[in-house]
């Protein structure tokens, strides 16, 4: 399991809760999507399943050791009193493509024959659920049940990028943990971990790209982050106005083969119009806040119905084009 950088004090206020006994049922670990959440709530799951069972003991801390047996069986996604829920593959068949569009009501009541039995291999159990926001209504519900009445012994470790979406029944019963965004000596080190073998100049160029979360950051290795970023920005100067950049732009990011950096630029273009408006006021401030809405929409819009992928860069250079 890989070491974890940054929000030292989310990390250092579970672990305190762990040592002083008072420990809550349910956790809501909140903050910017790709900060380090998820790999949190796995190393929490991890520690508790440790510490509860009879088999090797544990220094002080969050980390698990090598060769711990609670780990090799977490390590093999085999432990009995582990569960995690996320959105799974459309097609069970085809585990490599889209994924559904939430975690179900089935999947939540799954958990229902663990609960009915005392944990397997110790006093306690853990869930985690990656990301809550994925919950389709009626799977809320189900998992507020247990968050009410929780089955002993059981800890919920729930990630949220947007925990204003929650029931805020289900936001009452946890205690939250805020996760926020990596600094640049941070984001540095956790891209070094996560990608050996890429240079330092564009480990330089991630860190400014991922903006404090190295999970986006990665997704942008090796997809020439700087170059999209700089035709984005000609773009947004100059309003291109023989549509000769954005024509070269559509034909460069369209196509299966592209797919990747098609969608890192659908993400960076709403990001880039934010930053472009913090230099902004009066109208100059309105048309970037215009554009940035309009980028976001366009964005959400095309990821989620499909949309031609030429005619989608045409267009989203079109918005760039009213911020000259």
């Amino acid at each position: 399991m890989s070491e974890l950088f940054g929000n030292s004090d989310a990390q250092a206020a579970f672990a305190a809760a762990l040592r002083g006994g008072s420990l809550h049922h349910a956790w809501l670990i909140v903050g910017p999507e790709g900060v380090g959440k998820a790999s949190f709530a796995h190393r929490a799951a991890l520690r508790l399943l440790a510490e509860a069972s009879a088999t090797g003991a544990v220094a002080p801390g969050l980390a698990v050791p090598e060769g711990h047996p609670t780990r090799a069986l977490v390590d093999a996604g085999s432990h009995p009193d582990l569960r995690v829920l996320h959105r799974l593959p459309k097609d069970a068949d085809k585990p490599d493509q889209d994924l559904a569009r939430s975690i179900t009501i089935a999947q939540v009541r799954s958990l229902q024959p663990m609960f009915a039995t005392t944990p397997s291999m110790g006093a306690r159990r853990v869930v985690i659920i990656d990301a809550a926001d994925d919950l389709e209504r009626n799977g809320a519900n189900a998992l507020l049940k247990n968050l009410e009445e929780p089955p002993a012994g059981t800890i919920f470790l729930l990630v949220s990028h947007a925990p204003g979406r929650l029931l805020p029944t289900i936001r009452s019963r946890c205690r939250v943990l805020r996760f926020a965004a990596l600094d640049d000596t941070d984001m540095a080190a956790a891209l070094r971990q996560a990608l050996p073998e890429t240079s330092e100049d564009e480990i330089a160029t991630l860190v400014g790209s991922g903006e404090g979360a190295p999970g986006r950051a990665i997704r942008y290795a090796g997809l020439d982050i700087d170059g999209i970023d700089r035709a984005i920005v000609a773009i947004a100067g100059d309003g291109d106005p023989a549509n000769t950049r954005r024509a070269a732009l559509a034909k460069a990011l369209a196509g299966k083969g592209n797919a990747a950096r098609y969608e890192a630029f659908l993400h960076r273009v709403p990001t880039l119009i934010a930053r472009e408006a913090r230099g902004r006021s009066g109208p100059r401030l309105k048309t970037a806040i215009d554009a940035q809405a309009a980028a976001r929409d366009l964005a959400g819009a095309a990821l989620g119905l499909s949309l031609d992928a030429q005619a989608t860069v045409f267009e989203m250079a079109a918005i760039l084009a009213t911020l000259r």
